[in-house]
């Protein structure tokens, strides 16, 4: 999810008029350093050819982005926005899934964003309240949920076909984490969707798992393991499913919610979820989510054949995202304090502004 959301803010902010360069350590710069036109305004650039004095505005994406910027020198950059997936504490706490170490190296990350960047974009209100409880408030705190395309790819062939699956599908698509970034979380949500192909044995519908992560421990005589693709092509699996699925690594997500229901609604795929997530509310005012007791895989199971034999407006709940909940609308939030920072006095040392004088060139 952390790729999508980088190219697809940048596409929406491309969209929006701003000249947009993604910086990438990829292969190919070792012998062609040509920035990559991706669309109009969108481009792919060499991220250890940077010049960070050429843009007005520098956006890190989660812990790992900020700490990519500072090791390449951009960290004194005046007009930083730092967009983080999940808040953590000084200690390891209910609801949020990362502990000892690497806990604590992302909250010293969080010190030195709190310290440097002009703004620090959050997915929910509660990570908005922990920011404040354990850094302080401070001015520039955005709230940017998760989104989905508006424009998604037609429906094209059915993929459960080839894969001679003859029941009504329930999808899980998504990740599952690995053992080196959040190996409980990983353990619970495997074992929350093994649990959930057993309830669902002989009822008609078969959980399959389209995505990544560590599966080794999946039993897939109860999960059927699809694999992964690329993002364009997930759409065929959510369009061609009858129910999506959504379970958390835990008994409630404290601050990061779950993007899968955006796209689920998007292509007027069903949803039941477990409850606990910041977003859930989406579920309700989209007319066809249904929310289940938190560790109880025998009522979603029971949920989830009711929702695969169930005739649903999907086409209202495609219109509910397309409404409210697209990538454009979440570039909105950037697009205004960007436009209002540019304007104010002496907010730049003066060779950033006098660089794009006249143009409107924030980069992401």
């Amino acid at each position: 999810m952390s790729d999508i959301r980088w190219q697809k803010i940048s596409e929406a902010l491309a969209r929006q008029g701003h000249d947009v360069d993604i910086a990438t350590n990829e292969p190919r710069w070792a012998n062609d350093r040509t920035p990559v036109i991706m669309a109009e305004r969108l481009r792919r650039v060499p991220l250890l050819r940077i010049r960070w004095s050429n843009y007005d505005v520098v956006k890190t994406l989660f812990h790992l982005g900020f700490e990519t910027l500072v090791r390449n020198g951009g960290g004194r950059h005046p007009f930083i926005i730092s967009k983080l997936g999940s808040v953590v504490g000084p200690a390891d706490a209910p609801g949020i899934y990362f502990y000892g170490d690497i806990r604590r190296g992302l909250y010293e990350t969080q010190k030195q964003i709190h310290r440097t960047s002009r703004f620090v974009t959050l997915l929910s209100q509660p990570a908005i309240d922990l920011w404040a409880e354990v850094h302080g408030r401070r001015s520039g705190m955005l709230l940017v949920p998760g989104a989905a395309d508006a424009d998604i790819p037609p429906l094209g062939r059915n993929p459960y076909v080839a894969a001679n699956i003859a029941d009504k599908i329930c999808i899980f698509s998504g990740n599952v984490y690995e053992a080196d970034s959040q190996p409980e979380a990983n353990r619970t949500l495997v074992r929350k969707l093994n649990e959930l192909g057993r309830a669902l044995a002989g009822s008609g519908v078969r959980l399959c798992f389209q995505g990544v992560g560590d599966l080794g421990a999946i039993d897939e005589r109860y999960v059927t393991n699809l694999g992964s693709c690329s993002y364009p092509e997930t759409w065929r699996y959510l369009q061609h499913a009858n129910v999506g699925v959504v379970v958390s690594a835990g008994p409630f997500m404290h601050n990061n919610e779950s993007t899968k229901i955006y796209h689920y609604l998007r292509a007027g795929l069903p949803v039941v979820s477990e409850q606990g997530f910041p977003n859930e509310r989406v579920l309700k005012a989209s007319g066809i989510g249904t929310i289940v007791a938190g560790e109880d895989m025998t009522q979603m199971a029971e949920r989830i054949v009711e929702a695969a034999e169930t005739r649903w407006d999907r086409a209202s709940a495609m219109q509910y995202i397309l409404d409210h909940h697209t990538w454009d609308h979440r570039a909105r939030v950037y697009e205004h304090v960007i436009a209002q920072c540019l304007r104010a006095p002496g907010l730049y040392r003066p060779w950033a502004l006098l660089k794009h004088v006249g143009k409107r060139q924030p980069a992401t």
